[in-house]
């Protein structure tokens, strides 16, 4: 074949290949996705982008990261990104403010109370006079799910049992380690680094939730997303969703994912890594879809009983639509 002709041929071929990309490129729709640099999403949405999970669906990941809850409840108020993570509350009550937000299920993983291995803390009950250090303020939803809990079981408010010590999860995790506290109720992550460093589970807000009458498969943090978007987007909204529960089900069965994640993890060392691993695990949804909008809604009334309007804002009942019904698997 002439020289020419065979360059003419290369040419179109390269020609068509780059076309053939730019369109792959052009058809990939884009999720802007908001997340908290110090949470645990950003382990998933690396596994995603590492994978090319959501390539597959026809999506193009945009990571947002951003320094604080309020951060990215700003960010997604403000049109900034499409998709946080978020408290299922936070949506039932904006939707209450008029504010059109709508969740899937993300995680059912909950916190614990731990007490140092030196504390004499075997039991709820051997808490009495001592201090507790507790992540959030006083109105944070797991340490009024405790008190009812304690309440139910022992007849007595914790808050006048105890010594309340509200704050941030690494700080209580900081004075819980340095012997300031004799127990911490903590947030997953940050209780799953308290037991790699030999604290006692004394239990478990599933137990808790199991105690208060609350339903097996509990959704904790959500996908959040407006309810234009899930409209206007719906299959592209799909596409993250599908990627997303191929990343947990690549972390729920390979060991060797996690390796990838080890970085992002800042695991102290190896007990720690598995203690994070393992934990995250447990936390992982069978399924999701609108079916946990019962399951969360037989919780809800206790929920706004003990926390009333600081808590779950105006409403009585889990608002309408606070999970999408557009999804399930």
């Amino acid at each position: 074949m002439p020289r020419t002709v065979s360059s003419l041929l290369l040419r179109a071929c390269l020609l068509f290949a780059g076309g053939l990309c730019a369109f792959t490129a052009t058809a990939l729709e884009t999720v802007r996705v908001g997340f908290q640099q110090s949470g645990t999403v950003q382990w998933e949405l690396q596994l995603m982008q590492e994978l090319g999970l959501a390539e597959r669906e026809g999506v193009r990941l945009e990571l947002v990261p951003l320094a604080t809850k309020d951060a990215t409840h700003i960010a997604l108020q403000g049109g900034a990104v499409d998709v946080v993570v978020d408290d299922w509350l936070w949506v039932s009550r904006a939707r209450d403010e008029g504010r059109p937000y709508t969740c899937v299920t993300h995680s059912l993983a909950a916190g614990a109370l731990y007490a140092r291995p030196d504390s004499g803390i075997t039991r709820l009950a051997d808490l009495a006079g001592k201090k507790l250090g507790v992540a959030g303020g006083a109105v944070d939803k797991s340490w009024l799910l405790l008190r009812a809990y304690a309440q139910k079981t022992l007849g007595v408010d914790l808050a006048q049992q105890v010594e309340p010590q509200y704050g941030a999860p690494p700080l209580l995790n900081q004075l819980a380690l340095r012997g300031e506290l004799p127990a911490v109720l903590n947030y997953w992550n940050y209780g799953a680094r308290l037991s790699a460093a030999g604290f006692r589970e004394v239990i478990s807000m599933r137990t808790v939730l199991t105690g208060l009458g609350a339903p097996p498969g509990l959704p904790v943090i959500a996908w959040v997303f407006p309810d234009e978007f899930a409209a206007q987007h719906g299959e592209t909204l799909r596409g993250f969703l599908r990627a997303s529960r191929a990343a947990k089900q690549a972390l729920a069965t390979d060991d060797a994912v996690w390796e990838r994640l080890r970085p992002l993890m800042q695991a102290a060392n190896d007990t720690e890594f598995r203690s994070l691993r393992d934990t995250y695990r447990q936390g992982i949804p069978q399924h999701v879809g609108p079916q946990d909008a019962l399951t969360a809604s037989r919780i809800f009334a206790l929920l706004a009983r003990l926390g009333g309007e600081a808590l779950v804002g105006r409403g009585t009942t889990l608002a309408t639509g606070t999970f999408w019904t557009g999804y399930a698997d």
